[in-house]
């Protein structure tokens, strides 16, 4: 590789220092090197880059997926977030990691993304691709969401829930994962499901093929109150809901590749997560 374009979170501290130092790495040995500091948002354009190495957590590593959705440059995160389920690679590794990927010492992981659209009165009102997951909650006061479910045009079932998650194989160990939802192999190509405290028995998350398409009707409130509803993608942007209003979510065309340095198996990464979650859990009590 010779072009590189960082994309860094402006909250961390020490940024423009390790900016400055991965700049000053990479000019030494004759390579480009384009920085941006906080979200790209339409600035990518114009960005020629054979990678982007984002600093940040597994947000910021998520919005630079969405930011630079078809343009065909890999991402490589560097971790300045918590657990670091995307952003891999550790901080003490950032010369380690700038000398493989100058060497071509990397492989690419394609990540299955999803789409979703939001209807009304059968118009498309919004629409957007997630890496991670598409969530739907609500705010304000604690009263549950009624869900109607259709995969493929037939009914599967209805929720009473204080949300719904549909995630990505790569989502599987965000939000989906806290929700009791399974952990999967992020490059295993199907659709997750997952009740947010549902207020029934059936809990359980429903695994679908990626050629499914997933429908998701928000019901009428029981109690005639109007509660605010939203859907979320990656967490980010928020599009407010009404009754009657349906999700519709699919497999999305593109795919975000992801830059994998080491043969380190993701059950291998999964354990070492969770053992160091641990040994912190301990740290602090």
């Amino acid at each position: 590789m010779d072009k590189f374009f960082v994309i860094a979170n402006s909250d961390k501290n020490d940024i423009e220092q390790i900016i400055h130092h991965i700049e000053s790495y990479l000019t030494n040995r004759q390579k480009l090197c384009t920085t941006n500091i906080g979200y790209v948002g339409n600035d990518i354009k114009d960005i020629d880059a054979d990678c982007a190495i984002v600093l940040g957590g597994d947000g910021t590593l998520l919005q630079a997926a969405r930011d630079m959705m078809g343009k065909n440059i890999p991402i490589i995160g560097i971790n300045y977030g918590n657990l670091g389920f995307l952003a891999e690679v550790e901080p003490e590794a950032i010369d380690d990691t700038l000398d493989k990927l100058i060497e071509n010492k990397y492989s690419i992981e394609k990540r299955m993304m999803i789409m979703g659209q939001v209807v009304r009165d059968e118009k498309i009102i919004s629409q957007n691709v997630s890496l991670n997951d598409i969530v739907i909650n609500r705010s304000g006061p604690l009263r549950v969401i009624d869900f109607d479910i259709y995969v493929n045009g037939m009914k599967l079932n209805e929720y009473r829930a204080d949300g719904m998650i549909v995630a990505t194989p790569t989502g599987s160990t965000a939000y989906s994962m806290s929700a009791g939802g399974p952990i999967v192999k992020p490059s295993a190509n199907l659709i997750v499901m997952t009740p947010v405290c549902p207020h029934t028995l059936n809990t359980r998350s429903i695994i679908l093929d990626p050629t499914d398409t997933i429908e998701i009707e928000i019901g009428t409130s029981k109690n005639n109150k109007k509660d605010s509803k939203f859907v979320y993608f990656d967490g980010g942007r928020a599009v407010e809901l009404l009754e009657g209003d349906r999700i519709h979510i699919k497999k999305s065309d593109i795919s975000t590749d992801i830059i994998k340095l080491s043969s380190e198996s993701f059950l291998e990464i999964l354990k070492r997560k969770m053992s160091d979650e641990n040994n912190q859990t301990e740290k602090n009590n």
